[in-house]
């Protein structure tokens, strides 16, 4: 068959738009009467001076306000990319490119082999690492370098990878060649660029860094999981190891010089079959459950069915052997952690860090290294009504460690704190401690700590943490070290009833106080459908303080949802932030700072506002907790009674200041279908790197074999770009791709 084997059904959609809390926590006293608006706001603070990562010898992070100096994108629906006038994009990397010249050019028919040495599919996070003239780690090299970057899934796009789509047999099998094909096309690529002559990168046919992680790689598992019986599988019987990493999305570079990449939305890989639960014991089911991986329920890509192999076989976690050592039962557990790779130790397996708990990890970005301090590690679960956890390491920074590689990873990463935060109305927060000492969460039955960093929602629910709209990525500025967190939507907050899952939906609260119904193409939305970014403060600047304080920096809206028009779906709640054609947004889903202009670059992840624009990229001034006000958010239910909408609801929030076009600016706007996802750049400045993710993963599957029914053709078609990119042009299949975009006056990106 051509049909895709997995498409996606209302019981199976985007795993991005998931919702898996089994958690009946409401949030603290934050529904209030109706107030005047009250201005509220903190005293400036001073900047630290020191560098993010704690390198000698790095520049020193941008401590000014950056200033925004580039015409705003406007936005569009067409199927290119577009940058600020006196900018230019070029790729440099795409899916399918080659890492060893051995396996040839990408043709991008479907018949391309050898995904373990190609670049793979669905460009998400990216890291620059400086290669210095020694070959090692030089965060300070501006010419030559390691892109590091993840590859999130297949999904949506997994068509273009075959020569007619992904296939079956008459018993629901998949090719085995199909599936590795598509298990390589997951994990993280290494790949070297240099500088040339012109001031722009190119990418390197050949080289010795040159690396691929895929979701078949060996990895060590470290931490408390290391060893214990729940990782024990008939691949590792000790519960040392592991095979692969996949769903990688946001990842950030360590202070000691590594990359740490993180698993998101890995339990959709697996198969459960009907009745497992009653095998197991309760916690375990339960936590299986709690994770969205319930019994009867196959896996996303049937990767499972491919033979009885145990590259296929693992990937199915029903219990059918008398020990755990006989089946992959517990092959979940080794899913759903950051992982830590060292891309100047080819030989050195990946180890994945159990210390810092397991759920659908989006990122987990370091806190500013402070000499003898702490270090914290701040983590978004990306799926809708769960949490934002810290990680504080037990061990003190030493700059000693600048260069430490994996060593230095065991000493920060395997032994530390778990939190998960807690907003409270009053604009005050606390980091609430997992720790199987607690007496909430030993009466939650985690009585251990594999057993606790393996069910860390379920310890989440039980200290009584704030439920948020999908907190995906964190970035920290390295001008305050004051921590951003997107939340990219929730159309089920502020609804009455239950989810599909028999989950009670999100109420509304401080930390997430907007309800709305919008109209998109006659079809009704409700919820927080455009998302928002919470920032925050800890107590007395120290990253390893477990009270803080809390504002929403920045609230997703289209510009003219408070215009006063005519439509009753249209609320006066909704762009609290003041949005303008030039910077309006939905679905904030990555974020990161330049450590050298200091702008805060925001990433969409977008399906609310696809019918007036394609996703974007913003740049933002970043400014400070409490400079803004205290406002009370109506939340007026319109249109026609509904008795599912909580109406009248006004909740009191605390604002950032009102964004202006000197503070917020478009600066790209992407190609169809496609979500910009990860950035960074040169330590000078002068050299933007972006990931473009699953331009046309709207295609039906039906079209593969007519290129004009494709969403798009990018990058191909050239749109956009210096010059098109790849085999197929005009009817090309689509490709995720990495883009760098230079200043034609070569100056820095932003100003």
């Amino acid at each position: 068959m051509n049909d895709r084997p997995f498409a996606p059904s209302s019981a199976e959609a985007d795993p991005d738009d998931g919702e898996h809390p089994d958690s009946g926590n409401r949030h603290l006293s934050t529904l209030m009467p109706r107030r005047r608006l009250l201005q509220g706001g903190m005293a400036a603070m001073t900047a630290a001076a020191f560098s993010p990562l704690g390198l000698a010898g790095c520049a020193t992070p941008a401590t000014r306000t950056p200033a925004l100096g580039f015409a705003p994108v406007a936005k569009h629906r067409d199927d290119r990319l577009t940058v600020p006038p006196g900018y230019t994009a070029t790729v440099l990397c795409a899916t399918g490119d080659a890492l060893d010249p051995a396996v040839g050019e990408y043709l991008n028919d479907g018949t391309d082999a050898g995904f373990d040495r190609r670049a793979g599919d669905h460009h998400d996070a990216i890291e620059y690492f400086g290669i210095g003239a020694d070959g090692r780690h030089d965060p300070r090299a501006p010419d030559r370098a390691l892109l590091v970057m993840n590859h999130e899934n297949v999904y949506g796009t997994v068509m273009f990878l075959h020569p007619q789509g992904p296939t079956r047999d008459a018993d629901g099998r998949r090719p085995a060649a199909e599936v590795r094909k598509e298990i390589d096309a997951h994990g993280v690529s290494m790949v070297e660029i240099r500088r040339g002559a012109d001031g722009r990168f190119a990418r390197q046919a050949a080289s010795p860094l040159h690396r691929r992680i895929t979701a078949a790689t060996p990895v060590d598992l470290h931490g408390p999981l290391r060893g214990s019986p729940l990782a024990r599988t008939a691949y590792s019987t000790d519960g040392t190891r592991a095979r692969g990493t996949l769903s990688n999305c946001a990842a950030h570079r360590t202070p000691w010089g590594t990359y740490l990449t993180c698993e998101e939305n890995w339990a959709y890989y697996f198969a459960r079959g009907a009745g497992d639960d009653a095998a197991r014991p309760p916690l375990e089911a339960k936590g299986l459950r709690r994770v969205g991986l319930r019994e009867g329920r196959r896996d996303t890509f049937r990767w499972s069915t491919a033979g009885d192999d145990t590259e296929f076989a693992r990937w199915d976690a029903s219990v059918r052997a008398a020990e755990a050592g006989g089946d992959f039962r517990h092959e979940p557990n080794t899913f759903g952690w950051p992982v830590e790779i060292d891309p100047f130790a080819p030989n050195a397996a990946p180890r994945k860090r159990t210390a810092m708990g397991r759920f659908a990890h989006e990122g987990a970005t370091p806190s500013r290294p402070v000499a003898g301090r702490p270090l914290a590690f701040y983590m978004g679960d990306d799926a809708r009504g769960e949490y934002l956890y810290k990680f504080v390491s037990r061990a003190t920074w030493s700059p000693a460690d600048a260069r430490g590689g994996l060593e230095a990873g065991d000493r920060y990463l395997d032994e530390g704190t778990l939190y998960a935060a807690r907003f409270d109305a009053d604009g005050r927060g606390r980091w609430l401690r997992l720790d199987p000492d607690q007496p909430a969460v030993r009466a939650a039955g985690l009585q251990r700590a594999d057993e606790l960093v393996l069910h860390a929602r379920l310890a989440a629910d039980a200290v009584g943490a704030t439920r948020l709209d999908r907190p995906e990525w964190t970035a920290v500025n390295p001008a305050n070290g004051e921590v951003y967190v997107t939340c990219t939507e929730n159309p089920d907050r502020g609804n009455t009833g239950r989810s599909a899952n028999d989950v009670p939906h999100a109420p509304l609260d401080a930390a997430n106080p907007r309800h709305w119904r919008d109209l998109r193409q006659g079809r009704e939305q409700k919820g927080n459908v455009n998302g928002h970014i919470l920032r925050l403060r800890e107590q007395g600047d120290d990253a390893a303080a477990e009270v803080f304080r809390w504002d929403v920096f920045l609230f997703g809206a289209q510009a003219r949802a408070d215009a006063g028009l005519d439509d009753a779906h249209y609320q006066r709640n909704v762009n609290l932030s003041g949005l303008t054609d030039a910077n309006d947004l939905s679905k904030p889903d990555g974020c990161w700072f330049s450590p050298t202009t200091g702008i805060l670059w925001i990433e969409t992840d977008d399906n609310t506002y696809a019918d007036v624009t394609n996703c974007m990229l913003l740049a933002a001034v970043p400014g400070r907790v409490g400079d803004g006000a205290e406002v009370v958010v109506a939340n007026e239910a319109a249109g026609s009674p509904d008795p599912s909408v909580q109406a009248e609801v006004p909740v009191r929030t605390h604002v950032g200041r009102r964004m202006t076009e000197a503070t917020l600016r478009r600066f790209l706007v992407a190609p169809r279908g496609a979500e910009v996802t990860g950035v960074t750049e040169s330590p000078d400045g002068r050299a933007l790197f972006v990931n473009i993710q699953h331009p046309g993963e709207n295609t039906p599957a039906t079209a593969i074999g007519e290129p004009s029914r494709y969403e798009s053709h990018w990058p191909g078609n050239g749109g956009g770009l210096s010059a098109p990119y790849g085999p197929g042009g005009a009817v090309a299949r689509p490709r995720s791709a990495t883009v760098m975009i230079t200043k034609d006056d070569g100056g820095l990106i932003g100003s």
